[in-house]
């Protein structure tokens, strides 16, 4: 018995596809459809947009604290009674991941009343200091957010002063889905939607670039899927400060959302609905943002691989480090060597290149960054 052949993509749609115009009713079509022309049309859009390259980043986690004032339901690395790592405990983490080769160092905490804006001025002048070669990519809109509250300042001044201080990449971490009505429910204590927005924009405009994430596969509806990702889109129409989208599946274990979601028989997202989201993403970010990763600790390194196919173009970092997604269940590892990232890439057919945070090709080693060119300026590509 032969399957019906699924219909072709209509021409409008194709056509604003490759404009970078995609509606969301368009989106909804794509979805809709054949996972497979959906896929082939992603992944004609990343060839025009970044060539057959694929690039990862030589980097480390470093988690300042377990501890965190929030309640949130995805949450299972949080704990009343952890740490909070000292400047000089900091600083011997990013010496170790310097001896081991990482461009790239991510900070990465909670917010509780004990960390103020200082301490986070600290930690990125102290890390500068020592290590001036090293790209800091640390705190997250909430971070900064509750921080600068604690310490009677506003959010863009905040950004100021971290920027000032060396900061170059802010994390676009707890966005989770910007719709305030799933973050009533997976996350009332986290700043709100347009908090979100307005600390992203700030640190745009102080000169910071951020990654935007996705978190998926939770209370969501398809429909608030795609509305996060054209909003990503609106506020890089207006600032251009994003470097990458980073699609992330919620992971179901060990925490109170997973535990609901288990209980009524749902295990998170599909691979095909990760590829998927990928894959629209992709569409819809086309002409605005160039990077789509496909992250190995979510995904796992044979469906990172094949979403190399559907879109993606990014495999992420080294990481040394993922305590947060083992916290929550994740059984990917928390190392991949360059080696082996070479070896995913190439056997995916395109052209492996390590990169740093904000996206600039560098040799194997540590680069010498003040000939590189600024953020924004170029873009890895097999087309240069």
């Amino acid at each position: 018995m032969y399957m019906k052949k699924p219909a072709a993509i209509p021409n409008d749609v194709l056509e604003r596809a490759h404009q970078g115009n995609c509606t969301k009713e368009d989106a909804l079509i794509l979805l809709e459809g054949s996972p497979f022309e959906l896929f082939e049309l992603a992944d004609t859009l990343r060839a025009h947009a970044v060539g057959d390259t694929v690039s990862y980043v030589t980097n480390r986690n470093i988690y300042i604290t377990n501890k965190c004032a929030g309640n949130c339901g995805f949450c299972a690395y949080r704990t009343e009674k952890g740490y909070i790592l000292s400047v000089e405990e900091i600083l011997k983490k990013v010496g170790d991941a310097r001896k081991a080769g990482v461009v790239e160092v991510c900070v990465q905490g909670g917010y509780i009343p004990e960390i103020d804006i200082e301490f986070y001025l600290e930690i990125v002048e102290s890390i500068k200091a020592e290590f001036p070669e090293l790209c800091i990519h640390a705190f997250s809109p909430m971070e900064v957010y509750y921080a600068a509250g604690i310490s009677g300042m506003s959010v863009k001044e905040a950004l100021r002063k971290l920027k000032e201080s060396g900061l170059e990449s802010l994390t676009g971490t707890s966005a989770e889905i910007l719709s305030d009505r799933v973050r009533k429910i997976i996350c009332p204590g986290k700043i709100n939607t347009q908090q979100w927005i307005d600390t992203i924009k700030a640190a745009h405009k102080a000169g910071i670039s951020t990654n935007a994430t996705i978190m998926y596969g939770h209370v969501e509806t398809v429909e608030e899927r795609l509305d996060h990702i054209f909003t990503i889109r609106e506020i890089q129409r207006e600032t251009g400060g994003f470097s990458e989208l980073i699609p992330m599946s919620f992971l179901p274990y060990n925490n109170r959302i997973g535990e609901k979601m288990l209980a009524s028989g749902k295990f998170a997202s599909t691979g095909l609905e990760d590829l998927q989201l990928i894959a629209i993403s992709r569409i819809i970010l086309h002409t605005y943002v160039n990077n789509i990763q496909a992250t190995w600790v979510k995904l796992g390194k044979k469906l990172a691989q094949f979403a190399l196919q559907c879109g993606a173009n990014d495999l992420g970092g080294t990481l040394m480090e993922d305590q947060i997604s083992t916290a929550s269940g994740g059984n990917h590892g928390e190392y991949v060597s360059p080696a082996e990232f070479e070896w995913m890439i190439k056997g995916a057919g395109r052209i492996p290149v390590q990169r740093d945070t904000l996206y600039r090709k560098v040799e194997p080693g540590f680069p010498n960054r003040a000939n590189l060119p600024a953020f924004g300026k170029t873009k890895i590509s097999s087309r240069e």
